[in-house]
């Protein structure tokens, strides 16, 4: 994402709800369809595991309808090459299916990386609860490894150190720029905080993708169903990519690019949230005393009018925390994840122009997910730790070049200070990238797929869906609208094609389109 203090992270459905609510592994990766449960891999203990599910009550935001839910953990190796030595518990949440005929689970991921799913799926059953997928599927949250209620945790800062802006990103460069000793230091605190070091080399999406295949098994489900948003795209098109035997179906909404690496996905992210912002300032423009003025084309200059002073002299707030630039600009970025929002984030903008900055930090906490009482999910530490596995690792030269693409195609985002030197701060994590670029090609045997995608997606561009679908060799269904994902959308169009699609397999014709 955007900024110096906020990790290059997409936000699923259950975190946009939430905010919507608030405000108004490794090399040597199993390819091929290839199982990792064999008489003499040691994994048979765990993909043999029975599930203790117990009742629990779920979180949901004030108003959703109530969700009678239960919960287990799942034991899995910490490292798959390892598997008598330390072991992980991944947090369930499961709410039954409705029906009396279910066709089995329906694994859930919300987004991030470093979104809890368990939540996700009490929401998505709350969202869906007179949903024929309800009915006929037991909707299935985890959280992936290193997340949320998963043992260990990844956690990296105090909450205090969160308020002060802990560093999360190098975007934007330019204002208070990691140095060599400060990513060794974040090594060192994310380490003592979350476990070790050897929790932090082993939380990337294809270890969370092989979790995903144990708990399959432990769910008694000879094939996986699975819908993800966001990041969880990249979850579902990895587990495509290493058991496509044992794929019945995929929803991937909000399509993250496969094709794409790191600087070319960063700054298409960028392009699309500046020209989301364009599109609320035109919105902006036709109502009286619009704080960006009555010209969308000058409202960028508007606006960095009004966020670049508070580099110096923060803003004032009624509980003296005080509003800063990063602060003000990701309060702006978290209502360009739907038009819903926008009214928000332009009642900010003008509070601001009066000097206060209540309103812009209220968006920016619920973006972090910060309680009133100050309390922080470890959920953007994970987000950092997890991409320190899956994100290309930049030198200095490169993370600069990136941070001044991110300006020229964001602007609205420019504090307008020079980029001299940034680093990215996985520079001193212990073992390299284990992602790898491009993912999720050349696939054979992988059943059809449904990748659902919104044209005006700031945060996940239209693009990348309809490069994931066709990889794939899946089903594209374009949504037509302003928001970041659409399967909590309420819509009607989206939620028949995706319950057609999950139930009967039957997939939307070529060029299918609905409209939010």
């Amino acid at each position: 994402m955007p900024y110096r203090k906020r990790p290059a992270v997409v936000l699923g459905a259950a975190a946009l709800t939430l905010l919507l609510g608030a405000c108004a592994g490794q090399a040597g990766t199993l390819q091929g369809g290839q199982q990792p449960a064999s008489p003499d891999t040691g994994l048979d203990r765990f993909y043999g595991q029975k599930l203790a599910f117990k009742p629990c009550d779920p979180k949901l935001p004030p108003g959703a309808p109530a969700v009678e839910a239960e919960c287990a953990r799942l034991k899995v190796p910490l490292d798959y090459r390892n598997p008598q030595g330390q072991q992980a518990e991944i947090a369930l949440l499961r709410v039954p299916a409705r029906g009396k005929n279910p066709i089995g689970s329906l694994l859930l991921n919300p987004g991030g990386p470093g979104f809890p799913g368990t939540d996700h799926a009490a929401l998505t059953a709350a969202a869906w609860a007179k949903s024929p997928i309800t009915e006929r599927f037991d909707l299935v949250g985890f959280d992936p490894r290193g997340v949320g209620a998963s043992k260990p945790a990844l956690d990296c800062y105090t909450d205090a150190e969160r308020d002060r802006d802990a560093k999360l990103s190098s975007i934007p460069a330019g204002l208070d720029d990691w140095t060599k000793q400060e990513t060794r230091r974040l090594l060192q605190q994310c380490a003592e905080r979350s476990g070790g070091k050897q929790v932090l080399t082993h939380v990337g999406t294809r270890d969370v993708a092989r979790d995903m295949d144990v708990l399959r098994q432990a769910l008694g489900d000879e094939k996986l169903s699975f819908a993800g948003t966001s990041y969880g795209t990249r979850l579902g098109a990895v587990y495509a990519e290493m058991f496509p035997k044992k794929v019945r179906a995929l929803v991937l909404d909000g399509a993250m690019d496969p094709l794409v690496g790191t600087h070319e996905r960063r700054v298409q992210q960028a392009a699309g949230t500046q020209a989301a912002f364009e599109r609320l300032a035109a919105s902006c423009a036709t109502e009286k005393d619009c704080p960006l003025g009555t010209d969308p084309k000058r409202a960028t200059k508007a606006f960095q009018k009004l966020v670049r002073p508070l580099i110096d002299k923060p803003a004032r707030t009624s509980d003296g925390r005080g509003l800063t630039f990063e602060q003000a600009v990701e309060g702006v970025t978290a209502a360009l994840y739907s038009k819903a929002m926008w009214p928000v984030a332009i009642a900010g903008i003008a509070e601001l122009e009066a000097g206060k900055g209540d309103s812009l930090l209220k968006l920016r906490d619920s973006y972090h997910g910060r309680t009133a009482d100050g309390v922080y999910p470890d959920s953007l530490e994970a987000t950092l730790a997890i991409n320190c596995l899956d994100e290309e690792r930049h030198t200095p030269k490169q993370e600069t070049a990136m941070n001044r693409a991110w300006f020229k195609a964001a602007p609205f985002t420019d504090h307008g200070r020079p980029v001299k030197e940034a680093r990215d701060g996985c520079e001193q994590w212990p073992v390299k990238p284990t992602l790898g670029y491009p993912y999720a090609t050349g696939i054979k045997g992988l059943a059809d797929t449904l990748t659902v995608s919104v044209t005006g997606d700031a945060i996940t561009p239209h693009e990348g869906g309809i490069n994931l679908a066709k990889e794939l060799g899946g089903s594209l269904l374009t949504v037509e609208g302003e928001q970041h994902g659409a399967l909590l959308a309420g819509n009607a169009c989206v939620n028949e094609a995706v319950a057609a699609y999950l139930i009967d397999l039957k997939s939307p014709a070529e060029g299918a389109r609905c409209k939010l």
